[in-house]
């Protein structure tokens, strides 16, 4: 510790007083350099220390990062679902108008609609069925017709003189 000045003779003051200030002043010197080397071994430590934390804190930060994220694409992807399913149901929804305003349109041009068509197509297939029967009933009582003969075709008298 640093030496207190007491007051003495007037003599020995000046000498003492200037030794007292010469060891006070070499005291001061050689507790700077002792807290400089504590701060140098310490700080190593500290640094180290200190970069063993920040790793540790960027790894926790980069886990809730990544599950920050995971949630935002979760819930982007369910309002995507979600606006999907939505235009779904208005495109249905104008797919069915048109369909109406076509088949009114038809209705009123005198077209059949589809029900009108498969209930002709019935009839058809009836009338084919005993269109079928009668057909192959008058085919076995009348005879199979003749096969027709080829004849050999006639060549000209000219031409055949010029052909030679």
């Amino acid at each position: 510790m640093v030496k207190k000045f007491k007051k003495t003779a007037a003599a020995d003051d000046t000498s003492s007083l200037g030794a007292t200030i010469k060891e006070s002043a070499q005291q001061i010197w050689l507790a700077g350099l002792g807290a400089f080397s504590k701060a140098q071994e310490e700080g190593t430590k500290v640094f180290e220390t200190l970069v063993k934390e920040g790793l540790s804190l960027q790894r926790k930060t980069q886990a809730v990062a990544e599950e920050r994220i995971s949630e935002a694409t979760n819930r982007m992807s369910d309002m995507a679902n979600g606006i999907s399913s939505k235009a779904q149901g208005q495109w249905d929804k104008l797919e069915n108008i048109f369909e109406e305003r076509v088949s009114k349109a038809m209705g009123k041009l005198g077209m059949p609609n589809a029900t009108e068509l498969a209930s002709l197509n019935a009839r058809v297939d009836a009338l084919e069925k005993k269109l079928g029967r009668a057909t192959s009933a008058a085919a076995s009582k009348t005879p199979a017709p003749k096969t027709a003969v080829t004849r050999k075709p006639r060549v000209r008298k000219a031409a055949a003189a010029a052909a030679q």
